[in-house]
């Protein structure tokens, strides 16, 4: 009598696994191999024939010393802070917005907003690259037609204004859902914490600072990693828009990895060892990403 319990949670151990494996082995096969082999190919010359050359650490003392690599990883960080601190402040403002003033409006609002976020970022590359458009693009005749036309200019163009207006583009699109994750946070606030609030004579301000804020640590720390990661892995978008131009001033890691591995900087030479080495920086940078939500969420648990 007392093996049968026994019987009964190896059954369950058995049939856990039976769920597992299938999973495990595919990650391993599809993604946990393909990194193995970038982190290899990182450490050696390659152009995609041939057998790859070994050069140890070369790459990486390459990319220390590349004024191109150098700039595309100033604008990465750049991109990624930026787009981190518009997409997680301005949806939070938002939704503590929907959820205390504009009720009426809530859902009609929620859904518009997040429109956007179920585009592509390549359509939505190609739509904005058609509002920027100096010639026939909707926002300089916009300009023109309230007076402001001095402000007018080529916006993917110019390197002073290219990397703000794709900023502009991410954060059109991750608005919407970066603000139902935090609208549906703020349905969690228990409501005695803001009638307390109440009692002791706190202003809108106050419960905000001090009720919501607190309230959401945890889902703050899921959006800023989900933000920051996106940031570090950006290329799509930029893509679309720029290809890293002008002048390199949109250049991020993932649009100069591709355009390494290949071969539009280097005679159409593919060189895929250099940009496995971008591939793993990039994995790193998202391990950063990871390791802040980690931080931020045991922190807000205490």
């Amino acid at each position: 009598m007392s093996s049968a319990p026994w019987r009964l949670q190896r059954s369950e151990r058995i049939a856990g696994y039976a769920f597992i494996i299938p999973i495990t082995v595919l990650f391993a096969l599809f993604v946990g191999w393909p990194i193995l082999k970038a982190v290899y190919l990182g450490f050696t010359t390659w152009s995609g024939f041939g057998a790859p050359h070994f050069t140890g650490f070369a790459n990486y003392v390459r990319m220390w010393n590349d004024p191109v690599a150098q700039q595309a990883f100033g604008t990465t960080i750049l991109y990624a802070v930026v787009t981190t601190v518009l997409q997680t402040a301005i949806p939070l403002f938002i939704a503590v917005l929907l959820a205390n003033v504009w009720k009426g409006l809530s859902t009609v609002i929620r859904t518009l907003l997040f429109i956007p976020g179920i585009v592509s970022f390549v359509v939505s590359g190609v739509l904005w690259k058609l509002i920027y458009d100096p010639n026939l693009g909707t926002l300089n005749k916009a300009l023109k037609s309230i007076g402001l036309g001095s402000l007018a200019t080529n916006w993917l163009a110019n390197p002073a204004t290219a990397l703000p207006a794709i900023m502009v583009v991410s954060l059109w699109g991750a608005i919407g859902a970066n603000m139902l994750i935090y609208f549906a946070g703020i349905q969690g606030v228990d409501p005695t914490y803001y009638e307390a609030a109440e009692i002791d004579g706190a202003g809108s301000w106050q419960k905000f600072r001090y009720v919501t804020v607190p309230s959401l640590r945890v889902v703050t720390a899921i959006v800023l990693s989900l933000n920051l990661m996106n940031g570090f892995k950006a290329f799509d978008l930029i893509f679309v828009m720029t290809g890293g131009g002008p002048a390199h001033a949109t250049e991020v890691f993932g649009t100069y990895l591709y355009s390494l591995a290949f071969g539009s900087t280097a005679g159409s030479i593919p060189q895929l060892g250099y940009g496995s080495a971008f591939s793993v920086i990039v994995m790193l940078l998202c391990g950063v990403a990871v390791l802040v939500q980690v931080v931020l969420s045991r922190r807000a648990q205490r």
